[in-house]
């Protein structure tokens, strides 16, 4: 053989020899987890009496043996106004008459839900104003009667202290609104949603030398409450994930969630799984999920993590638990999605949802659970459409 195509030979045999060793010393990707598909049902939600338009589905919830789900209704001209639905068995729905007792009022979509002992609250906001914010407000309904708004004054969840009126928790405490003000992470509490009280520049919950805190939800534990959060450091930009503990609602402790160095995080949404915490968040390179193995205010762990980083911000928009199961909707900048674990949060396999539903603010994607099945609110900015499918057998 020449000697050029003698070396070309051995130049190829060498490379492949190369590329053999590589392969063999790269450690194996474990598998992506098969996505679960439910079986989605479509489930009509009526329109509520009044003018004609279109649903805007927000949230969801159930206890009780009742699931819930709120929104809103707009008409061709953009006007809204407040709406709400009920129903036994997440099949068959009715809307709840509604009763606004002010301008803006009148204007709502309801945007956060909650239940306990046969009645339901919900957080709604619409935007006006000289400045354009969120005129904020709550909302509440007993069996037999109907929705209700709570008149509050302005500068209950408004004013220039104003920064958000996040989540609405409920409990055998009461009710908690977690959210966040000038200074920092704030509740308010309400033995009965008729009517709330505001916490604000408490020690430990409120920002201080530490840095800025912010509260994003809540959830009961107990009489008493966990919410979670996260601080921003002086002259920080990556923040750290954040859990507080109240048997009260009024004195708060605070324990750091660990992250790994330089990661950040952000504590998003939390739910009380068989009495035990469960938090999910994100971290730089997708989401986490810690839970406490010693009660709420000591021994926070990490348990486990999913997703990644999408072309935009990462979002935890929704959490829900039953019958051992753990439901996240999740936003990476793109789109939102669904995720189910049946370990505690250990591991989570993707749930392809019965509609595609963008990342963007005039969308949205919410869960409820109960022990026979999900049911699954969507809007693509577009339509909105309420979905069931059985629990059984759906993360085999």
């Amino acid at each position: 053989m020449p000697l050029p195509r003698l070396r070309s030979a051995v130049a190829v045999v060498a490379g492949v020899a190369v590329l053999l060793a590589a392969c063999r010393s790269a450690p194996e990707q474990p598998a992506a987890p098969a996505p679960v598909r439910p079986a989605w049902r479509a489930v009509e939600l009526p329109v509520p009496a009044g003018p004609a338009g279109r649903l805007l589905l927000r949230d969801a919830t159930r206890c009780a043996d009742r699931w819930y789900a709120v929104g809103g209704v707009v008409d061709p001209a953009g006007q809204t106004r407040p709406a709400a639905w009920s129903s036994s068995d997440g099949v068959s729905w009715s809307a709840l008459p509604m009763r606004a007792q002010t301008f803006y009022g009148r204007q709502h979509v309801l945007y956060a839900v909650a239940c306990r002992d046969g009645g339901m609250a919900a957080l709604g906001a619409k935007t006006g104003g000289v400045h354009g914010n969120p005129r904020t407000g709550t909302w509440v309904w007993r069996p037999g009667g109907p929705v209700r708004e709570v008149p509050a004054a302005f500068e209950l969840f408004g004013g220039p202290r104003a920064v958000s009126a996040a989540r609405l928790a409920a409990g055998p405490g009461g009710w908690l609104i977690s959210g966040a003000r000038v200074d920092g992470a704030a509740v308010w509490t309400s033995p009965d949603a008729d009517g709330f009280t505001l916490h604000a520049g408490v020690s430990e919950l409120a920002g201080d030398g530490r840095g800025r805190t912010a509260a994003h939800d809540a959830t009961a534990l107990g009489v008493g409450w966990v919410v979670v959060g996260s601080l921003l450091p002086p002259g920080g930009t990556a923040r750290t994930p954040l859990a507080w503990s109240s048997a009260d609602g009024r004195t708060w402790s605070r324990v750091t969630l660990p992250a790994s160095a330089g990661s950040g995080g952000t504590a998003e949404r939390v739910v009380s799984r068989d009495g035990v915490p469960v938090v999910v968040g994100t971290v730089r390179d997708g989401f986490t999920v810690w839970g406490a193995s010693a009660g709420a205010s000591e021994g926070w762990r990490r348990l486990g993590g999913f997703g990644a980083a999408g072309p935009g911000v990462l979002s935890v928009d929704g959490l829900a638990a039953a019958r051992g199961r753990l439901v996240a909707v999740t936003g990476d900048g793109a789109d939102r999605r669904l995720w189910i674990s049946a370990d505690g949060g250990v591991s989570w396999r993707p749930v392809i949802a019965p509609a595609a539903v963008p990342d963007r603010g005039d969308a949205a994607l919410a869960v409820a659970a109960g022990d026979a099945g999900l049911v699954v609110v969507t809007d693509d900015g577009k339509s909105s459409r309420a979905w069931w499918a059985a629990l059984s057998g759906v993360d085999e």
